[in-house]
């Protein structure tokens, strides 16, 4: 069936569950023992501040949609009008074709043609694969043009934990620093996370009494995880990341669409969660971007897992 999010895929395992559009190769639900881990997008709708999408060949902002190779400007398309920048790369309104697919698991993958101040050739893939307590997403790119391209990915993925309001939850984000921004939301500096400031979340803080929109960088990589979300009971939700996504952004807005179990849809608090292998406007700063040879691959991951609570 035709929907606004293209083909809705869903994976299975005897635990968990999960959905994925064919539209930005958004993760559009997650669910773990029956436990939403995910804001859910529904067929009927385009994702809600970007919920779940694939961010690509750059996430976050690139400042005034403009940025400088080989001595030339080049001028991006204006997606976030508000602010005047570029907004989460070139991807959000494309739709992926199915490259793999099993009970478990599928590969979608999409290509980048030159445009507007992008004059390079990439095909990306994402392979979303579900585990009995969560689930493991990878990126790839290979670039098919004759010379050196820049690449970066993220993604934006909105975590609650069950029906628990998000109010509720705490989080934790560990990082050594974070990203000041001005009012366009573009960096201006790195600071050190101050014990007790505004943006240290060293330790659990209650969503409820956070406003967040900012850039960690230099999280923890590996099982350990960047930033575990808990709920009352205990249980958690622990995102992990790969090396390559030394960012992560957070992102708590109140107005997000949040749709309850009978499909009802009204305006909440949501945290997104959005691991990030650069800084934003990483295309003028360098911070995080690969530069990929002709015929080069890469490949990284980042992940969730559900802890039930003791």
């Amino acid at each position: 069936m035709l929907t606004p999010i293209g083909d809705v895929i869903e994976l299975r395992t005897a635990r968990s569950s999960a959905t994925v559009a064919t539209l930005a190769a958004a993760l559009t639900s997650l669910e773990v023992d029956g436990r939403e881990l995910t804001e859910r997008t529904p067929s009927t709708r385009l994702p809600g501040h970007g919920n779940g999408i694939v961010l690509a060949p750059w996430p976050n902002r690139v400042r005034d949609a403009r940025w400088t190779h080989r001595g030339e400007v080049q001028q991006l398309d204006i997606t976030d009008p508000s602010r005047g920048n570029a907004i989460h790369g070139l991807l959000r309104n494309t739709a992926y074709r199915v490259l793999e697919r099993a009970d478990d698991a599928v590969a979608l993958g999409a290509r980048i043609h030159p445009q507007h101040g992008w004059p390079f050739l990439l095909e990306t893939w994402v392979r979303y694969a579900l585990a009995e307590d969560g689930l493991t997403v990878t990126h790839g790119v290979r670039n098919l043009g004759a010379e050196p391209a820049p690449w970066a990915v993220g993604a934006h993925p909105y975590f609650r934990v069950g029906e628990v309001p998000v109010e509720q939850l705490t989080l934790e984000v560990r990082a050594e620093g974070y990203l000041e921004l001005d009012e366009r939301l573009v960096p201006v500096a790195v600071r050190e996370v101050e014990p007790g400031g505004e943006f240290d979340l060293s330790a659990p803080r209650e969503l409820g009494g956070l406003d967040l929109n900012v850039g960690y960088q230099d999280v923890v990589t590996g099982p350990e995880g960047a930033a575990v979300l808990t709920a009352p009971d205990g249980a958690r939700v622990v995102v992990w990341q790969d090396e390559p996504f030394r960012w992560l952004q957070v992102f708590t807005p109140r107005d997000f669409p949040h749709v309850d179990a009978e499909g009802a849809e009204a305006p909440a608090l949501a945290v997104a969660l959005e691991p990030m292998t650069a800084a934003p406007d990483a295309l003028n700063s360098g911070e995080g971007l690969v530069w990929l040879e002709p015929d080069q691959d890469w490949e990284a991951s980042w992940g969730v897992r559900y802890e039930e609570g003791e």
